[in-house]
C-alpha cells in the first residue's frame, strides 16, 4: 500500500504540516511547525497499514522511547511520537540539509579529508548509541543528514528493529533496509549487533571514497550471498589517493566475522581521525567508562591492535567533540613574604634559647673548677 496525504494539516492538535520533504514506501516526511513551542520540526508519518499493525505499533513506541533518550550532537533528536488520524508519527529535530546519499550521487566521491570529517561524526553518534545499549540496525547514507556547515546527524534509530515485526514475507527495501549496506550476519538472517553497525559504516566509507559500493547485484539474494561470502575489492584500487593504512582499516571493518572488525564505532572513529584534517581529533570516553553493550555486540570481543599511525589519538574522558583540547596550566603557588619573615624570627629565637641553655652546664663546670680545692 502506498502512502496517501494526511487529510488534516494539524496533527495531534499541535503540529501543523507545512510541506512534504520526502516520501517512500515506509513513510512520508513533512516539514512542520510545533505551534505549542513555536519551533520547526520534522515529522515522519508512517503508512497506514503499518500503523494498523498492533505488534508493530507497540514495538515502534518502545523504539521511539529509546531513541528519545539519545542526546548527542551527531544524532537527530526525537521530540515526540504518537498516533493520530489512524497513523503513527514521530516528531524529530528539523535539520536544514540533505542526506549523505544525495551528496555522494552529486559528488561522485569525496576526498579522504572530506570523507573522514563526516564519517568520524557518524562514528561518534553511533558509538554513543552503542554505549546506551542501542543498535541502529540500518546504517546507510540515506539515514545521515548533512547540514550546510558540514555537521552530520544520524536519524531513524530503532525504526528498522520495529519494522522486523512486520510480515516476514514483505521483504521490500523499506521494511528491511538497503541490503547494499547489510552486514554478513544480517544477510544471513541473524540479529544485528554493534558490530553490524560498524560493518555498515565501513560500507558507507567505502562508497564515499570510491563512489562505488563494495557489492552490487540486481537480485537481493545474490547481494546477500556476496556480503556473506565474497571478498570486497580493495578501495585503494578504485581510488589511488586512499592511503594504504586506511585501505587496510576499511577492509578490516568489512570482515565477514564480527569479531574480526573493530570492537566499537568509537574505536573506528579514533582510528579514522588520524587521516582527517590537521588538528581534528576524535575523542570519546575511555573503554572503562562505557556501559556494557547488548548481548552479541562487538564490545564482547578482545580489542583489536591499534596501528602505530593512530597511537597519538588518546581518548579524552567525557568528551564527544572533534577539536583538540588542552588542560589549563596550574597557577604557580604564591609566596607570602611576611610569613617567611615571621618564621625566620621564630627560628632564630629558638636557636638563641638553645644556645643559652647549653651554656649553663658549661658555666657551672668552670665555676666548680675555680672554687675547687
Amino acid at each position: 500500500m502506498t502512502n496517501r496525504p494526511l487529510e488534516t494539516p494539524l496533527l495531534n492538535n499541535r503540529y501543523r504540516l507545512l510541506e512534504t520533504r520526502g516520501a517512500g514506501g515506509m513513510a512520508v516526511v513533512y516539514r512542520a511547525q510545533d505551534i505549542m513551542l513555536e519551533r520547526p520540526v520534522a515529522i515522519k508519518l508512517l503508512r497506514q497499514d503499518y500503523s494498523n499493525n498492533l505488534s508493530f505499533r507497540e514495538q515502534f513506541r518502545r523504539e521511539a522511547r529509546s531513541a528519545a533518550n539519545l542526546s548527542h550532537p551527531n544524532i537527530v533528536t526525537v521530540h515526540d511520537f504518537g498516533f493520530d488520524a489512524g497513523r503513527l508519527f514521530i516528531v524529530m529535530e528539523y535539520i536544514d540539509g540533505e542526506d549523505l546519499k544525495s551528496k555522494i550521487r552529486a559528488k561522485g566521491h569525496f576526498s579522504v579529508a572530506e570523507a573522514i570529517q563526516l564519517i568520524t561524526q557518524a562514528c561518534a553518534g553511533i558509538g554513543y548509541a552503542h554505549r546506551a545499549g542501542i543498535v541502529h540496525c540500518d546504517v546507510k547514507p540515506h539515514n545521515m543528514l548533512v547540514t550546510v556547515d558540514q555537521r552530520l546527524k544520524i536519524t531513524d534509530f530503532g525504526i528498522a528493529r520495529a519494522l522486523s515485526t512486520i510480515d516476514p514475507n514483505e521483504k521490500n527495501e523499506e521494511v528491511w533496509g538497503s541490503p547494499q549496506y547489510f552486514s554478513p550476519e544480517q544477510a544471513a538472517g541473524k540479529a544485528p549487533s554493534a558490530a553490524s553497525d560498524v560493518y555498515s559504516l565501513g560500507v558507507v566509507l567505502y562508497e564515499m571514497l570510491t563512489g562505488k559500493l563494495p557489492f552490487t547485484a540486481t537480485d537481493a539474494d545474490e547481494l546477500a550471498r556476496q556480503h556473506r561470502e565474497d571478498k570486497p575489492l580493495s578501495p585503494r584500487r578504485l581510488n589511488h589517493d586512499i592511503p594504504e593504512e586506511l585501505d587496510q582499516i576499511i577492509l578490516k571493518v568489512l570482515s565477514k566475522e564480527p569479531t574480526q572488525r573493530y570492537r566499537s564505532a568509537d574505536q573506528l572513529g579514533r582510528l579514522l581521525a588520524a587521516f582527517g584534517a590537521p588538528g581534528v581529533v576524535f575523542t570519546a570516553p575511555p573503554p572503562a567508562s562505557e556501559p556494557t553493550q547488548a548481548a552479541g555486540s562487538a564490545g564482547q570481543t578482545q580489542p583489536s591492535p591499534i596501528p602505530s599511525h593512530s597511537r597519538r589519538l588518546t581518548p579524552e574522558p567525557r568528551s564527544q567533540t572533534f577539536t583538540s583540547t588542552q588542560a589549563p596550566a596550574k597557577p604557580a603557588p604564591k609566596i607570602n613574604i611576611a610569613n617567611l619573615l615571621s618564621l625566620d624570627i621564630i627560628l632564630l629565637g629558638v636557636l638563641a634559647l638553645l644556645m643559652v641553655v647549653g651554656l649553663i652546664p658549661f658555666g657551672l663546670y668552670i665555676l666548680l673548677r675555680f672554687l675547687g680545692p
